[in-house]
């Protein structure tokens, strides 16, 4: 690790008229440069790259409930600078060492008669892009009731955005829309652009912590405002007055490919904060949940029962003889029956239905070398959750259980809670107090060593890095709208999310479906509007430590020789590498696997994905280390595969290849390319 060093950057000057201060400061490679301003006492920021203003003039500040909004009358005096160039070690992760490049600048910004109020304006420039934060510490109780960040896009009108609505009922679950940016109302982050000189930007946020998320509203064109999830009583934040905001970021590049390139979200968020985390396991696993997705079983008991102890037994036996790492079960815990999307009151986390005997599976599983992933479905509840979380966790250690996904399922603001005086609120899943529920989840599991994969989660904000247990999450349109969803996830969704919600983190969206034609199939149904290469290449394209082969094991064994790269890709790597691709129409990542257990370290997999239409894509393969020569596992769509009639056509063929080859990847129509480079 390089050690720290502190010296002065940026610039610094007087304008001749008004007397304002400018403080900029600029990314070590200077191409991006952040500017703060006192201008007419109102703080403002900007942002340039590559000398042309991307943000323009844009306002800072608070608005808070009984007591003075820091808007007007704020000037700068005093700031600090620093310069950081180090290196740290993620446990597990895209990339196993991670880059810290930044130049740093702290602005404190005050009332001239008092110096009071005042926050100061942290920001951190990185050659990817740009996070900023305020660090606020009054004496009195603070309630925020408007963040007056402002987004002020430069020549808007020639800008292209990929979003999907912000506080609708639906969470994140929503197919991403393509507009001019002056057609995006109120969105998420990240939220992606593009202007006219092909330049791209995402606006997310990083280490979300006591603090409501973040959403962008579009007040008048090409200027979006912090737009914060309030609690049910209108306030946005409540505070003791002494806090700091999730970082504000604008990841930045010069093609679309440089955005899933960087780590700045990562870097935003502070080390971790477990210890050792050795207990935490990326891995693979099965489940018994596609099964009730296409009415196959039902979560409820009955004769259609699918959480049953002898189907569990079978499906850890199937999940050790093909080198997975676990079983996850839904539907095992009493309050499933009847409509369990209402049922947050009555769930136990405790208590199994009468066919499903934890003890019995739990020493099934260590006798055949594969473990119970645990399920906490809360139906939105979370009062009644949380006060099972303790025994529901110490259940889960006893059985061996070193994984739990948790669910959130409830419609937008219906995330329910018991006051101190006992009465029902409901909150959005990214308000403050969402924000909070989720992270105490993490922390009590970690107690336990159990990692957590969240599901209808808080958006990802790198929190991963401060508490590694938090593994996975969901936070977008997965696998199971391909069964059930109005419409099923288009052939453009995958290379969409590449580009949208996989800037936030990693993604369980529950890949490797091979049977396509559950439904019948066609462009009309409910299927995966996938080729069955495309499943494959999901695995390296979706980044996530733990990925799940989705669909049931009789259909994997089916095609064995398709079901071959799902046993032998990992899913920790120790280096990432996106090649090539465009928001919504496609992308190539080459990844590195690390080396663990069966994995030497040495081979390298590539997956690429395209939307509805076909497409050949030439590919330099100098990511490979020189001088190696690798055996390419191809596993390619047919001739005449597309996904509509002809899914399942694939070509599985064997070539070798050095760093100075090239191939031509080609893709069918909703197609994909998966390959393994197996060093030889």
């Amino acid at each position: 690790m390089r050690p720290l060093s502190v010296s002065l950057i940026g610039l610094s000057f007087f304008t001749s008229t008004s007397f304002a201060t400018s403080l900029a400061v600029s990314s070590p490679d200077g191409n991006i440069t952040f500017t703060l301003n006192d201008d007419k006492r109102q703080p403002t920021y900007q942002v340039s790259f590559n000398n042309k203003t991307i943000i323009a003039p844009s306002k800072l500040g608070f608005d808070f409930a009984k007591a003075a909004s820091m808007r007007d009358g704020l000037t700068i005096t005093t700031h600090h600078r620093s310069s950081v160039d180090s290196s740290w070690e993620q446990p597990w992760g895209e990339a196993r060492v991670i880059q810290d490049q930044h130049n740093e600048l702290a602005v404190t910004f005050a009332k001239q008669t008092d110096q009071s109020p005042q926050y100061t304006v942290r920001v951190k420039v990185f050659d990817d892009g740009v996070g900023f934060r305020y660090e606020v510490a009054q004496n009195q109780a603070l309630y925020i009731t408007k963040e007056l960040t402002e987004f002020t896009f430069a020549s808007s009108d020639k800008i292209t955005a990929w979003w999907i609505p912000a506080r609708g009922w639906n969470r994140y679950e929503y197919v991403y829309n393509t507009t001019p940016l002056h057609d995006a109302a109120h969105v998420h982050t990240p939220f992606t652009l593009k202007n006219q000189d092909g330049m791209h930007i995402s606006v997310h946020e990083a280490a979300l912590i006591d603090y409501a998320g973040m959403t962008l509203n579009q007040r008048r064109p090409g200027t979006f405002i912090a737009d914060l999830t309030p609690w049910s009583d209108g306030i946005a934040v409540k505070t003791n007055g002494k806090f700091n905001t999730p970082w504000r970021t604008l990841q930045i590049g010069d093609e679309a490919k440089d955005l899933l390139n960087s780590h700045l979200i990562l870097n935003l968020n502070e080390p971790n904060k477990l210890g050792d985390v050795s207990w935490v396991e990326p891995g693979k696993y099965i489940g018994i949940w596609w099964e009730m997705h296409i009415n196959k079983n039902t979560w409820g008991s009955g004769e259609k029962h699918g959480a049953t102890t002898e189907r569990t037994k079978a499906y850890l036996t199937f999940a050790a003889d093909n080198g997975f790492d676990g079983v996850l079960v839904e539907g095992w815990n009493t309050g499933w029956d009847g409509d369990w999307f209402f049922n947050g009151d009555v769930f136990s986390f405790t208590e199994a239905y009468p066919d499903f005997n934890i003890d019995e599976i739990a020493k099934h599983g260590e006798t055949v070398g594969a473990r119970l992933i645990g399920h906490h479905e809360t139906s939105g509840n979370v009062s009644n959750y949380r006060n099972q979380m303790e025994e529901a966790f110490a259940l889960y250690e006893k059985a061996g259980v070193r994984q739990v996904k948790t669910g959130y399922v409830a419609d937008g603001g219906n995330i329910k809670r018991i006051d101190a005086k006992g009465n029902a609120r409901f909150e959005w899943h990214d308000g403050q107090f969402m924000a909070n529920e989720y992270l105490d989840n993490i922390k009590l599991a970690a107690k336990h060593k159990i990692s957590i994969n969240t599901h209808e989660p808080i958006k990802d904000t790198g929190l991963r890095r401060t508490y590694p247990n938090w593994i996975s999450r969901e936070g977008a349109r997965g696998q199971e709208f391909n069964a059930w969803g109005t419409p099923p996830n288009p052939p453009e969704h995958v290379p969409m999310l590449a580009f949208t919600r996989m800037l936030a983190g990693p993604m369980d969206f529950t890949p490797g479906i091979f049977d396509m034609g559950f439904n019948g199939l066609g462009d009309k149904t409910n299927r995966p509007q996938t080729t069955l290469a495309k499943q494959l290449a999901l695995y390296v394209v979706l980044y996530s430590p733990i990925q799940m082969a989705a669909d049931l094991p009789e259909n994997y064994l089916a095609k064995p020789d398709a079901f071959q790269f799902i046993k032998d890709v990992p899913t920790d790597w120790e280096h990432s590498i996106a090649l090539a691709g465009e928001v919504g129409d496609y992308v190539v990542f080459a990844r590195k696997e690390r080396k663990h257990k069966q994995y030497s370290g040495n081979d390298w997999f590539l997956g690429a994905v395209t939307d509805e239409e076909s497409r050949d894509i030439p590919i330099a393969l100098d990511f490979l280390e020189p001088g190696k020569t690798f055996e390419a596992q191809i596993y390619a769509d047919g001739d005449k595969a597309e996904w509509k009639h002809n899914p399942y056509e694939m070509n599985i063929y064997r070539k070798k290849v050095t760093s100075t080859d090239k191939l031509m990847l080609k893709l069918a129509a909703g197609g994909g390319v998966a390959i393994r480079f197996k060093a030889l």
